[in-house]
């Protein structure tokens, strides 16, 4: 840089010997000029006022200065014996030098004052003679001698900063004192405790700062700046020389990013001291030029690693020459240091490097401050002891402890530009190429003769043997190249840092790049021991992004990485090569773990693809990326079965269930046609499944490692729990190719780890009363929901009677708090006689879910509804539609206008369990040809609305039909021919009667005659006429009977009487299903206390009422399930207002989004038209309602935007206004909701409030439609609320006031709860899924602006509103390669942080939208988890339930019930 000018080395020699030798008392025997000086001086210092008061001087001529100057130079020269007479010297001098202050001292002599800088130049160069090192003197007096060089010291920069009149020869001469003083002190090598050890900070530091000052009073000139450099480079021996760099750079630095950067960027935290360094009123340009200057000034640091270059001077020469056994130069014991002096230097520019990357650290120690010690931490110092296995071990999942990248920082080459050589440099060393260098340089040297070679500074001669010049044999122990490790690992550590710090779409030269994996393949390079060294741990601590950036050609280094990672990752102790390296084992494996995260879908994404190997052109084996698939598998499970720490384990657990779900997709979609990959490897099956990487394989190894690490190790940790359950339900989820063939060994390892899960669940269920805690219950809940994906996902399970009967088992002790069979030999205690003590209401609820699951969706689901709803899609409207007693019902729907209220008059409402409201209706439905009793129910419950058709038969359907009795039941078929009939007089009496004598008796019956005369002819007459009328009658009938077809002779079989047609069907389901009988309960006996409410097992429901049917359709608008939104957004480049962020959905810019962003999105879940679509739809207003054909038909045309022909961009306006994207499981909803300028203005005219206070928790926002404020809606119904306080014990039928007072108290919930129901103390989890175009976009993303954009109606229910800290984003970044690089951003809670996306994993698009739907379910179940005051959905619906019976039940005794029943119901 100063290549032109000349070096004022010369000079200051020269200056140097004329300060020793310019008085004429040098002349006179050393006595006499003592005694000269002595009474001269102490003369002089008598009039300063040290001891009296000052008097003016009586130097009053120039020529009289002059001479007192020449006795003060001797005196200066003095040895240190005579301390006294120095000390006066130095005092009469330090008084005339304030000749160049503002206000001189009385004493200064006159001619000084009017001449000020002349007089004062010569001064300086007189206290050369003080600061020249006397030899042989005792350690007391050289501290004294020390003593008065720090006042000079003192005195000197003290006039540099408040004097006004200083000339630019003052200056120059200052200048060059100093370099001089310098010079004398710290050239030579370093002894212990000699004057120049003692001063050498000191004066370092005096000219540093006289420096910087003179670069703002009289910028020095090129010479001097050059002669600064040459002068560095002679006391680069000196620790302190680099300490004093360190600490002007970084001062210099501070200030530069101030004005370059602007007040954005982050600032640089130095020390108050160092900062007063920078004159203040240093202008901006002056500032860059002098930290440019200064920068260079100890040239470049890698010289450090040459102790032949650092000793070459005439100083160490005289020392080898010296030395009583001989030596050569660079063994002198001070050189020592060097590896020390290296290292602070490349921390020096590191920090440099931090500082223009905004990473500006808190503290500097170390590098600025005091010397290092030897075994000061050569790596990056340890942040605290690993993290334990507690449950609080994750304070703020995902965020790195370092500080993020500035925003405005300076690209990669710019910074390159300034450090990069000296940093590619400082890698290579000792390295391949390093080496190579080296000897190459020796054997040019030995080449030339052994000479005499002229020093170029002193003109002084050096010896030196060339042949030795680099021979590291000839190095002492302590100076062979491995000592330097440490700074090479500090260079190739910032390095890393630099090429990380690489933004999206920002170009590094390829210069730079090829140097850089140069560099890197030579550090990563592992030695036979498998140790761990200091390069690879920092290139490993630093280097977490480099797979995540577009580097170009970045992946020729991975095996180098994989090589690596197998050192740190697979075993438990970490091989380190030198226990000097003090750096926290966990923060390296967790960087470690952020790589292999980086490089996990590589294998599969590029195949066959060969990895060009840097250094050997001609290697046979050629690596392909495939090839490298089963050892990132190891190293990923091996660390798995190793790791301890807790976010370590989470982070690994993330990127298992990743590569679990790439190799299966792998196989579903693209292994048919790349079969040839795996052509060459063995059948599976035949292979053992350690050795094996296809997806059954890893699915297998997966699940045991995950199931046995879960129970042995990190069942006491909340975090790691719920990560391995959030896996295993994962895994649970993977339909695996070719896993038919593998059925029996599939079933048996589900069977395992649903067996393990449950025991999971016993273990933490039977830990003792103080571990059970919140989070314990947390992770109990969380294992009950695991379970339940097992068994949707493998129903055959449940065919095992093993695994049913621990299912079960596990069940019974979630709902009551112990198991009724114990440990074998016990007595299986029944459970009407067990006492119910819940580990906590949660834990029951959730084995009340998992049991509903079991009973009733196991194998059914999904049911004909579909997935959008796990209850009926039939309500009391669309039942009436199809009644035999509607009109117009076989029309075109004449009975369609029918109301709400016009249908559930049709219908009587019973309550039983306190928790199931029963519809029923007494009519068949049209279809209903059988005139059987026939009854339809509407089963609301705590899990959904059921619609059931009941029929009372006697018969099976085979035998019944509309006729009763066989038509010939084969009997005699009777004769149809007519008898003659024989015409004869009856005759009363035999013929032979009248032979017969008569007795007296036959006299007692009077004759005719007799009557006659006794009661007159009229009455005989009468009876005569009678009997004649008679016979008439007789004969006529029987003349008709002979001609009907129902005569005798054609006559037929009995028949039933006809059936009845007329049923009160509801009183016979109501009796044969046992709810009318009206036994006694025993309220002592636990069991019944908590299956029989206080009620009657039967409630009537007073339908007449008013605000019955809203009652019930807020009910219906309950969902049964866990509902949750994701938000959608795509920033293009540059992107952070919310304006332009919603306006890329509009029409016109759809087009130009990224195609893959629309492909992403088709993968999170289905399209819905929300038209027919009966589930969640992302708004309240528009979810859980009956879709009803008819209304589809003209809504088709109206949304004529979505047909087919619309191109696909179209596809993407998910924004729920018509469609939106939806998934669901049998226990929770997503909606994915890409938002526009519609979803802004949605709830401004009420039409997405219209029916919010229909939704979730309760009736309390009935006013929501007519309201706008959120909060006065949600104070509202607290009160409300209050009334079903009550009834909230009931649904526990838990109420204990029968019990005796031994009893035990069952658990009950929490106050909070039962008081206000309807408000959520903490809302649902926001959260969005972001696509960037340019990576840096996440850190300006307006999360507070599109929180407008984003509501769901869902704010009413809580306490507070959504705010941007409370949000969870997830930001994907699509990657040249094709990978998509992920960011997570949320809350920094315990649990915030789901699985299996982790911060920074880079995932294949074959996965994305599979495992980010997973982490936005996981992270909702998880802010569920954390809040205390979440009811599940049954829990809510059975309040609701309960809340309806305390406001429209009739109290009716017994008698009046069943007199009730026999009401018609219309």
């Amino acid at each position: 840089m100063y290549s032109e000018w000349v070096s004022l080395s010369s000079q200051i020699s020269a200056d140097s010997c004329a300060a020793q030798s310019c008085s004429v008392l040098n002349k006179f025997p050393a006595s006499a000029g003592r005694e000269v000086t002595v009474s001269v001086v102490r003369q002089l210092a008598s009039n300063l006022g040290i001891t009296q008061n000052a008097e003016p001087s009586h130097l009053v001529r120039d020529e009289e200065v002059n001479w007192c100057m020449d006795v003060i130079c001797f005196g200066l020269s003095l040895p240190l014996q005579e301390h006294e007479t120095i000390k006066d010297c130095v005092n009469v001098y330090c008084e005339w030098l304030t000749a160049l202050h503002p206000q001189p001292r009385i004493s200064v002599p006159k001619p000084i004052c009017e001449d000020a800088n002349m007089y004062c130049r010569k001064i300086v160069s007189h206290f050369h003679n003080l600061f020249v090192p006397r030899q042989g003197e005792s350690a007391d007096t050289i501290n004294r001698q020390a003593v008065l060089c720090h006042r000079v010291l003192r005195t000197l920069q003290q006039t540099a900063q408040i004097s006004q009149t200083m000339d630019r020869k003052t200056w120059e001469a200052l200048l060059l004192f100093l370099l001089a003083i310098n010079e004398v002190l710290l050239a030579p090598p370093t002894v212990k405790d000699d004057v120049g050890d003692q001063l050498c900070e000191r004066v370092l530091s005096v000219l540093f700062e006289v420096w910087l000052l003179a670069c703002v009073r009289c910028f020095p000139s090129p010479s001097l700046w050059k002669t600064l450099q040459e002068s560095c480079a002679m006391w680069r021996h000196r620790m302190a020389l680099i300490d004093q760099w360190n600490r002007v750079n970084l001062a210099l630095t501070a200030r530069l990013l101030e004005f370059t950067y602007g007040p954005a960027f982050p600032e640089l935290k130095i020390s108050d001291e160092d900062a007063q360094l920078i004159p203040a009123d240093m202008t901006n340009d002056c500032v860059a030029q002098t930290w440019y200057r200064l920068l260079r000034t100890i040239g470049n640091p890698t010289a450090l690693c040459s102790p032949h270059i650092i000793s070459k001077s005439s100083h160490f020469m005289q020392w080898a020459l010296t030395h009583d056994k001989g030596a050569e130069t660079y063994q002198h014991p001070c050189l020592q240091a060097l590896p020390q002096i290296f290292l602070k230097a490349i921390k020096g520019i590191s920090n440099q490097v931090d500082a223009f990357l905004g990473l500006s650290k808190a503290s500097l120690i170390g590098i600025t401050g005091a010397r290092l010690s030897t075994t000061q931490a050569p790596l990056t110092p340890t942040s605290g002891p690993p993290s334990s296995n507690s449950l609080t071990s994750l304070p703020s999942l995902g965020f790195e402890h370092r500080p993020p990248l500035a925003v405005a920082r300076p690209q990669c080459n710019s910074i390159l530009h300034l450090f990069g050589e000296w940093l590619f440099e400082a890698a290579h060393i000792g390295g391949d190429a390093w080496v190579l260098n080296t000897k190459k340089q020796a054997n040019e040297a030995s080449k030339r003769p052994s000479s005499m070679i002229m020093e170029n500074r002193k003109g002084s001669i050096s010896l030196s043997q060339p042949n030795s010049l680099n021979d590291p044999n000839s190095l002492p122990p302590s100076l062979t190249i491995d000592k330097y490790e440490s700074g090479r690992a500090e260079a190739i550590g910032t390095l890393c840092k630099i090429f990380c710090a690489k933004k999206t779409g920002e170009e590094i030269l390829p210069v730079y790049l090829a140097r850089f994996y140069m560099a890197l393949q030579q550090c990563l390079k592992i030695t036979e021991a498998k140790e761990c060294d200091e390069t690879l741990a920092s290139i490993l601590l630093n280097s977490s992004d480099l797979f995540r950036l577009d580097l170009n050609g970045v992946q020729v280094l991975l095996p180098g990485f994989i090589s690596a990672l197998e050192i740190v990752l697979p075993d438990k102790d970490l091989k380190i090569k030198t226990q000097a390296m003090h750096f926290n084992k966990t923060e390296l494996r967790r960087a470690s773990i952020n790589i292999l995260l980086s490089i996990l879908t590589l294998p599969l994404h590029f195949q066959t693809l060969p990895i060009r190997d840097l250094t050997n052109e001609s290697t046979e084996r050629i690596i392909t990326f495939i090839q490298l698939k089963p050892r990132l598998i190891n190293i990923l499970m091996n660390a798995l079965q190793v790791e301890t720490d807790a976010q370590n384990t989470h982070m690994l657990l993330g990127g298992l269930l990743l590569t679990v779900q790439d190799a299966v997709t792998f196989e579903e979609t693209e292994l048919v046609s790349t079969d040839h990959l795996h052509a060459a490897s063995p059948a599976p099956g035949d292979t053992n499944l350690l050795s094996s990487d296809n997806a059954h394989a890893l699915f297998v190894r997966a699940t045991y490692l995950v199931c046995h690490r879960l129970i042995s190790s990190w069942k006491t940790d909340l975090n790691v729990s719920l990560a391995a359950l959030e896996l295993l339900s994962g895994l649970a989820r993977l339909h695996i190719r070719d896993s038919a063939r593998k059925f029996t060994t599939d079933a048996l390892e589900c069977k395992r780890a649903v067996k393990w899960i449950c025991d999971y669940i016993c273990y933490q269920c039977s830990r003792p009363p103080p571990a059970h805690s919140k989070d314990l219950h947390s992770t109990i809940v969380a294992a009950f929901q695991c379970t339940s994906a097992w068994l949707m996902q493998h129903p055959y399970l449940l065919q095992d009677k093993d695994c049913l009967q621990t299912v079960l088992e596990v069940v019974e002790l979630g709902i009551s708090g112990t198991k009724s069979v114990g440990k074998s030999g016990d007595i299986p205690k029944f459970k009407d006689e067990k006492e119910l003590k819940p580990a906590s209401m949660r834990v029951r609820d959730a084995a009340e879910s998992l049991l509903t699951i079991i009973l009733e969706q196991v194998g059914y689901f999904p049911s004909e509804c579909g997935p959008e709803s796990i209850s009926s899609l039939l309500d009391e409207v669309a039942l009436m539609k199809h009644c035999n007693s509607m009109p117009d019902s076989s029309g075109n729907g004449g009975g369609s206008s029918i109301t709400t209220e016009q249908a559930i008059a049709k219908f009587k409402y019973f309550v039983t369990e306190n928790s199931t409201i029963l519809a029923l209706l007494e009519e068949p439905l049209g279809n209903a040809e059988d005139p059987q009793p026939t009854v339809t129910l509407l089963i609301r419950g705590p899990f959904g609305r059921h619609a059931w058709t009941m029929q009372l038969r006697h018969l099976p359907r085979s035998k019944s039909g509309t006729k009763y009795h066989a038509v010939n039941p084969g009997r005699p078929i009777p004769m149809n021919d007519t008898p003659q009939r024989i015409e004869f007089d009856q005759k009363f009496f035999p013929d032979g009667v009248d032979k017969v004598t008569p007795c007296v008796a036959d006299y007692s019956i009077p004759t005719l005659e007799q009557i006659r005369e006794q009661y007159g002819t009229d009455s005989i007459r009468q009876l005569e006429t009678m009997i004649e009328n008679q016979s008439i009658d007789e004969k006529l009938a029987w003349a008709a009977t002979d001609n009907s077809a129902d005569s005798l002779s054609h006559a037929q079989e009995s028949v039933p009487p006809s059936v009845c047609h007329e049923f009160q069907a509801a009183r016979l389901f109501l009796s044969h299903f046992g709810f009318l009988t009206f036994e006694e309960r025993n309220p002592n006996n636990p069991s019944e206390s908590l299956g029989a409410p206080v009620q009657r097992p039967l409630i009537v429901l007073d339908t007449k009422r008013s605000q019955f049917a809203q009652e019930l359709g807020m009910l219906d608008k309950l969902s049964a399930r866990t509902y949750d939104t994701v938000h959608v957004f795509y920033v293009k480049s540059g992107q952070s207002t919310a304006q332009e962020i919603i306006s890329n959905m509009s029409d016109e810019h759809v087009r130009s989004l990224d195609a893959h962003f629309g492909n992403m999105l088709l993968t999170l879940g289905w399209p819905v038209d929300l038209e027919e679509h009966s589930g969640w739809t992302g708004l309240v207003s528009t979810s859980w309602s009956l879709k009803t054909t008819n209304q589809t038909e003209p809504a088709k045309h109206t949304h004529s935007r979505f047909n087919p022909t619309a191109a696909n961009h179209n596809d993407l306006r998910f924004n729920g206004e018509s469609k939106v994207l939806y998934w669901a499981d049998v226990s929770s909803e997503i909606a994915f909701v890409v938002p526009t300028e519609w979803n802004l203005h949605c709830e401004a005219d009420g039409s997405c409030l219209s029916l919010c206070s229909s939704h979730s928790s309760g009736d309390s926002l009935q006013s929501a439609a007519s309201g706008g404020n959120v909060w006065a809606r949600a104070s509202d119904s607290s009160a409300e609320n209050v009334k079903t306080q009550k009834s909230r014990n009931l649904s526990l039928e838990l109420d204990t006031k029968g019990a005796s007072a031994k009893d035990p108290i069952p658990p009950t919930r929490r106050k909070t709860n039962a008081m206000k129901p309807a408000l959520q103390a903490q809302p649902p989890a926001k959260i969005f899924l972001v696509w960037l175009e340019s990576f840096e976009d996440h850190l300006n993303f307006p999360i507070d602006d599109l929180l407008g954009y984003t509501r769901t109606g869902e704010e009413t229910q809580s306490l507070q509103m959504p705010r941007a800290s409370d949000c969870h984003v997830i930001y994907l970044h699509a990657l040249q390669s094709g990978l998509l690089r992920v960011k997570l951003q949320g809350p920094t809670g315990r649990m915030s942080f789901a699985t299996p996306l982790v911060d920074g994993m880079v995932l294949s698009r074959r996965v994305v939208g599979n495992l980010v739907r997973q982490t936005a379910h996981n992270m909702a179940k998880r802010r569920r988890l954390d809040n205390d005051n979440f009811q599940p959905p049954h829990v809510r619906r059975r309040l609701k339930v309960q809340d309806i019976v305390q406001k429209y039940k009739m109290d009716l005794s017994e008698p009046e019930l069943l007199a009730h029943l026999f009401k018609s119901a219309f």
